[in-house]
């Protein structure tokens, strides 16, 4: 276990090189934050005199390698637009996208799971098709389309629920989190469902398809054979075995959702990483764009570590230690 985890890790450092290539010189032929940072009307001399201040008066090639000394020692740069640490604005954002991202999950396993439990058990059911059409068109309908149409119902039409921005705040562990206080749960309703909507549809079908799967298998008939409690059947044996994949699935739909939650938090005003990495893709902030897509990278490869772990513990047959 440890030697694979100690590869895991290796691996993790190649990832993140190859991604700070691609992205770095990327960002370099996008365009020149000079021109987005200083006064329009300013003449060449105090052009020249910005760029030399952020570091963009030297060849790419340098650039690059004095962003892979800092990385080294932690420091991913610092903002253009701030004035501060990269990672130091992004962790400052992070919080908010985090607990964006659980509550989205957390609604869409405690729905998903008994929908689709439900829907597997009993296929020929009405309600079973119409949670399964349901689900089609949690597929199927644009996050940023849903994200309006949550807003003008529930925000402007029925005013239960704010409609932008983050509410007050509770210290937890360090953080500052708003799913904490009643109040600030509610600005985080409206774009948790947004964000949860395609994960629900998606764990609902899964869900199905490995109930019908394993219900067919012996082991079940075996179970319904010696007379067990339908209950214990269900929860016990059935449960056990469809929490395998799902653990898999939830585990890489996590850092997706956090990775992804771009759209989500520009609709609703969130102060999450998403809008911030929007904001400075519009201004051409490179080391903010740079130090999120690092970190993205950093936290889908610990989550997959994670999920993988997970799954060993789950299924006894698996045994990462004896992986070539």
């Amino acid at each position: 276990m440890t030697v694979y985890v100690l590869r895991r890790l290796v691996q993790t450092l190649l990832v993140l090189a190859i991604t700070s290539l691609l992205v770095f010189f990327g960002l370099y032929v996008v365009g020149d934050p000079v021109e987005i940072l200083v006064n329009p009307v300013a003449d060449e001399v105090e052009k020249a005199r910005a760029a030399a201040a952020l570091g963009l008066d030297k060849p790419i090639v340098e650039q690059y390698w004095v962003f892979l000394k800092g990385a080294f020692t932690g420091e991913l740069g610092t903002s253009f637009v701030f004035g501060r640490s990269a990672i130091e604005v992004i962790v400052e954002r992070m919080p908010a996208t985090l607990e964006l991202a659980f509550l989205a999950m957390l609604i869409s396993v405690a729905l998903g799971v008994p929908l689709g439990l439900y829907a597997g058990l009993k296929p020929q059911s009405w309600v079973s098709k119409t949670i399964m059409a349901g689900s089609i068109l949690g597929f199927s309908l644009p996050t940023f389309w849903v994200g309006l149409i949550l807003i003008l119902v529930f925000a402007v039409q029925l005013g239960w629920l704010p409609s932008t921005g983050r509410g007050p705040t509770v210290e937890f562990l360090g953080l500052q989190l708003s799913i904490l206080h009643w109040d600030g749960l509610k600005y985080a309703l409206l774009p948790a469902i947004n964000l949860a909507l395609f994960k629900l549809s998606l764990i609902i079908r899964l869900t199905r398809a490995q109930v019908r799967e394993q219900s067919l298998l012996d082991y079940i008939k075996f179970a319904r054979a010696k007379g067990l409690p339908k209950s214990r059947v269900i929860g016990v044996h059935l449960l056990k075995n469809i929490l395998i994949p799902l653990v898999t699935v939830i585990g890489l739909e996590l850092g997706s959702v956090i990775a992804f939650a771009v759209v989500t938090e520009t609709i609703f005003a969130w102060p999450g990483m998403g809008k911030l990495v929007i904001d400075s893709i519009f201004q051409l902030d490179r080391p903010v764009v740079v130090a999120y897509l690092l970190l993205i990278v950093f936290m889908f490869i610990l989550i997959n570590l994670v999920v993988d772990l997970l799954y060993s513990a789950l299924d006894p047959r698996v045994r990462l230690g004896e992986q070539k």
